[in-house]
């Protein structure tokens, strides 16, 4: 069953790029999203391309990880106040998950604002 999950996983990343729906023209002019609680201006762009990896659990639909045993959430077209919060809170350590805690660690809060910028455009 993990396996089967693993899988399901891998091909969501294989397709994300072809998944991933193009910026609409008032996006593509803009190319910034403001970030109020950090203050920083996300890019859309950026985010685009650091969101690769949160798409291999995220972008599957009914997707749970093994470990912890957790059922993993879309978050595409969530809330950008919600998601910077979140990945601050997971680098920060005051949210636990082993996953999300090692995978925020290595963003910076513009890689934050960026990811939450283009996350919060996608349609759910």
């Amino acid at each position: 069953m993990t396996r089967a999950f693993t899988i399901a996983a891998c091909l969501g990343l294989a397709l994300l790029p072809q998944a991933l729906p193009a910026q609409t023209p008032s996006e593509a002019s803009s190319g910034a999203s403001a970030t109020a609680s950090t203050g920083l201006v996300g890019n859309p762009e950026n985010g685009r391309t650091l969101a690769f990896t949160c798409q291999g659990c995220h972008g599957v639909r009914g997707y749970r990880n093994v470990y912890p045993h957790y059922h993993v959430p879309l978050i595409g077209g969530q809330s950008e106040a919600y998601l910077v919060n979140a990945l601050r809170e997971y680098r920060q350590g005051t949210r636990k998950h082993p996953t999300m805690q090692s995978q925020a660690q290595s963003f910076s809060d513009q890689d934050i604002a960026d990811l939450a910028a283009f996350l919060s455009g996608l349609k759910k």
